[in-house]
């Protein structure tokens, strides 16, 4: 991204300006003054305040003007799609799972029907990542769950419908409410559905968009509706502010550790 200079100022009415050149083209978005509402209880901040609504519409605003998360897709099929997700997740560096995507797609390992045991196999062996070798978790659970779900997946029907289609991957084994979002986000670039993950459920609890008690396992289609509701009323697509707002948390994860002592 080739942002040069951002600034913002208030106006006499009371609203936030914020003013950047965004590849050589000046260009200016107004926003609520922090102590508006975006959402009962919840007001816009400052947009030069982390992790507020207004800060989240300002980033968001500037990356949509040079198209930074505008694609998402990690396969070019639902199969391969499915695959990326499932090899990564909870507990798995992103770097890790991708590599072990790309190991086994590589070796044309996500087409026909591959055993469990050469899945597990080609997992099990060491990945270098930044110079340094890298085990992947689980293999054997890992191998179990793709080799059946690439069985089933080969045969099945795509409903058009963004959210029908992630509860019908729910159906398949490994995949919860979590990785089937993801598939579906990257593979439609949809902002029917969102992917809550420990990043999202800390943004969103930072703003008082979530509360404490929120668990994904147990309320993860209500945590899902209020995320919505939030990117609706910045004005943001819900795929763009998820891929936003994990990126920025990942990278940001030692000052969000600090807010949580």
């Amino acid at each position: 991204m080739k942002v040069i200079g951002l600034h913002g100022r208030w106006s006499k009415s009371r609203v936030q300006i914020l003013y950047a050149e965004q590849t050589g083209v000046p260009s200016r978005l107004v926003l609520p003054a922090p102590d508006a509402y975006v959402l009962p209880g919840i007001a816009w901040g400052h947009f030069t305040h982390l992790f507020t609504p207004a800060f989240w519409r300002g980033q968001a605003w500037q990356h949509e003007a040079v198209g930074t998360y505008r694609s998402h897709r990690l396969g070019r099929s639902l199969i391969e799609e499915m695959a990326a997700c499932l090899l990564g997740g909870f507990g798995m560096k992103a770097e890790l799972g991708l590599a072990a995507y790309a190991r086994l797609r590589d070796r044309g390992l996500l087409t026909g029907t591959p055993s469990q045991a050469r899945l597990e196999a080609q997992l099990s062996e060491p990945f270098l990542l930044n110079g340094r070798l890298r085990r992947y978790r689980f293999p054997r659970q890992k191998a179990r769950f793709l080799v059946t779900c690439l069985q089933r997946l080969s045969q099945f029907p795509e409903p058009p419908d963004d959210v029908a289609l992630r509860d019908q991957l729910t159906t398949l084994p490994g995949i919860g409410l979590k990785t089937a979002s993801w598939i579906v986000r990257n593979c439609r670039a949809s902002n029917a559905v969102a992917i809550i993950d420990i990043h999202i459920l800390r943004a969103g609890r930072l703003i008082g968009l979530f509360g404490a008690s929120h668990d994904p396992s147990r309320h993860y289609r209500d945590l899902e509706r209020r995320f919505l509701d939030l990117a609706a009323a910045i004005s943001t697509p819900a795929s763009t502010l998820d891929a936003l707002i994990w990126d920025y948390m990942r990278r940001l994860s030692p000052i969000v550790n600090r807010v949580y002592r």
